[in-house]
């Protein structure tokens, strides 16, 4: 019974999820490209490095859930050694970003 609930709503809750994780990563990217432009055009300093790193992080935060997710739907062997590589990938993918992050914070702070 609850299996096959779970069987049933899960995909589109992963889907969801997924659509999340990318729409936070596009809607940081077009962010990030208007503020580079306009600080091109108006010389005006804004941390369009930074903040595009944090809407990669966040979108991949959903996608990883979504990847944690789709756990429970696994039925064979070859689905976990793919889905645990996609799961490796995307956390170092948002720890090197992170980290990536708090380099850029330091040296913005030195440089005041």
């Amino acid at each position: 019974m609850i299996e096959n609930i779970i069987e049933h709503y899960l995909p589109f809750i992963i889907s969801a999820l997924e659509f999340m994780g990318i729409t936070v990563i596009t809607i940081g990217g077009f962010k990030a490209f208007y503020h580079y432009l306009k600080g091109l055009i108006l010389k005006e300093e804004y941390p369009v490095k930074h903040q595009f790193a944090n809407a990669m992080a966040t979108g991949l935060e959903f996608k990883l859930g979504a990847e944690i997710l789709k756990t429970v739907l696994i039925r064979s062997l070859d689905e976990i050694v793919i889905l645990g590589s996609i799961i490796l990938l995307r956390a170092l993918m948002t720890i090197i970003i992170q980290w990536e992050m708090k380099n850029d914070e330091k040296t913005r702070r030195e440089e005041r």
